[in-house]
């Protein structure tokens, strides 16, 4: 029997560095929402039973009448606010996976509403990586060489680019795992961990597994981001 797929995709964003008065999660993307391609995939995808989608307070009846319901989207089952930063919504999040009586034999796949690229070939090879390691992220390798600077801007280090991956989502994990890796940094200051991988790293100390995502996945962070997306899309 498949083991459960839980996707827990995170749409409480502002998006700051978009400008505007939209958040880029809702902005139009070739005449549909960019949220709209994000939960298109997971909507589609046979490695995913269920969504759970973290939207921001003030939205969440919003998102829940003019893309989930609107477009149909049968596996959003539950809509949560979200928190001050993005750990605070994904432990919102994951306490609602913790309540569920499946959750020993079910997967986590924590995804960014702004990333509407990903496609079904990431899903099934993070899904089948997960199943051997528990706990694995999209990446890609970096195309660029990379300097560590001090705060004056001076080089220091040019790390070896082959070892260096940009980091994408989903992240995904044994959700047992990631339940208990946050729940356990939520207890200390844990301002540093930037994401999902890292808390199970350092609080768990298990390994996580690198998976081929793809240059397309991207996460619309600026207006330039939007016209790549375009791009891709046409």
């Amino acid at each position: 029997m498949k083991a459960k797929g839980i996707a827990v995709v995170l749409a409480a964003g502002q998006g700051k560095r978009m400008g505007g008065t939209i958040q880029k999660q809702y902005m139009d993307l070739c005449g549909k929402p960019v949220l709209y391609y994000t939960l298109k995939a997971f909507e589609e995808s046979e490695v995913i039973d269920q969504v759970i989608l973290v939207s921001g307070k003030e939205e969440k009846d919003q998102v829940r009448e003019s893309i989930v319901d609107f477009y149909g989207f049968q596996k959003v089952t539950q809509i949560t606010e979200g928190g001050k930063e993005r750990y605070d919504s994904v432990w919102n999040a994951l306490q609602i996976v913790d309540k569920m009586k499946d959750k020993e034999e079910s997967y986590v796949f924590i995804h960014d509403g702004a990333r509407p690229l990903v496609d079904d070939s990431i899903l099934k090879r993070t899904y089948e990586e997960v199943r051997r390691s528990g706990a694995c992220v999209a990446g890609m390798p970096v195309k660029d060489t990379i300097k560590i600077v001090n705060e004056n801007l001076e080089t220091e280090e040019t790390p070896d680019r082959k070892k260096m991956w940009m980091i994408q989502t989903p992240q995904v994990f044994k959700a047992p795992l990631i339940i208990e890796a946050y729940r356990k940094m939520m207890a200390v200051p844990h301002s540093h961990v930037t994401d999902d991988a890292m808390a199970v790293e350092m609080v768990m100390k298990h390994p996580v597994k690198m998976v081929e995502g793809s240059y397309k996945n991207i996460k619309i962070t600026t207006p330039e981001d939007l016209k790549i997306a375009k791009v891709f899309l046409k």
